[in-house]
């Protein structure tokens, strides 16, 4: 299922490598551009390699460039620096992530049983649910490494507060789970906090991180606090069961934690008003 998705080096974002607003219809990128844009691509995913090869610390301009046959200063063409350069394989794994959680949602397919209109709707959702947490994953135990860069400890110098393409595909592939819990919410709704229930502190956390994702999914910005504040503890259990799976911290108890995952998404059902297993 897993797909390479290609990201756009820092002087390719636009396609073409036309302006924005260069007139109508579409134009063909140059030759230049084209091989521009894959010697960009060629970078990522040799960063991506050795980062799945030896580890996150491993992944240098130095490193790249010598397994792909060039100088480091030679790097530099493409990206500004070794931080902007990771934020681009963050913003690539990001956008592979999500699109492969998407198409789990989309292949889903409820048993066959009739159990009324009400009934199947709430086992078509409950499917989507159980697809797209156990993509999440089966993606991050076939990705370790991936899954560290992404969601381990920052590394030095990329969390630095700036907003760019890697924060930009992290904000799409939550919103891969956000529009999935805003069906939830539309169709079968359940019970969350009022607003006046949750800590003032909180509340305005919120608040800001319902604009955030309102900005990309319109339906969002008019969902009640409760709900936003539910959808933030279905994540924290779904990540916190894959991430503890991942980093080995269950193995001081269990050796397969797969019928433990299945527990968590019976909390997850209970937590959006559905049951599973069904």
């Amino acid at each position: 299922m897993t797909q390479t998705s290609e990201v756009a080096g820092p002087e390719a974002i636009t396609a073409t490598g036309a302006e924005p607003n260069a007139g109508p219809g579409p134009v063909s990128p140059s030759r230049r551009d084209r091989l521009r844009a894959a010697t960009i691509e060629e970078i990522v995913q040799t960063a991506r390699r050795i980062l799945v090869k030896d580890g996150p610390e491993a992944v240098s301009l130095r490193a790249i460039a010598r397994e792909m046959g060039m100088t480091a200063p030679g790097l530099y063409r493409y990206f500004g620096n070794y931080e902007e350069l990771v934020r681009y394989l963050c913003a690539s794994i990001f956008t592979e992530l999500g699109n492969d959680i998407h198409q789990a949602i989309e292949a889903a397919e409820p048993p066959a049983a009739d159990s009324g209109p009400d009934g199947f709707m709430r086992a078509k959702l409950t499917v989507k649910m159980v697809a797209a947490c156990g993509e999440f994953r089966r993606w991050a135990l076939n990705h370790r490494g991936e899954f560290a860069l992404l969601f381990g400890v920052p590394l030095p110098g990329l969390d630095d507060g700036r907003y760019d393409i890697a924060d930009e595909c992290a904000l799409a592939f939550a919103g891969t789970f956000f529009r999935l819990f805003l069906e939830l919410w539309q169709k079968p709704p359940f019970p969350v906090p009022d607003d006046a229930q949750i800590d003032p502190g909180l509340r305005d956390q919120l608040s800001r991180y319902r604009d955030a994702l309102g900005a990309s999914i319109p339906l969002g910005a008019a969902l009640p606090l409760g709900a936003v504040l539910t959808f933030l503890r279905c994540w924290t259990l779904l990540y916190g069961a894959v991430a503890m799976e991942v980093f080995g911290h269950m193995r001081f108890a269990l050796e397969d934690p797969a019928p433990m995952f299945e527990i968590t998404l019976g909390d997850l059902a209970a937590l959006v008003g559905l049951r599973y297993p069904q």
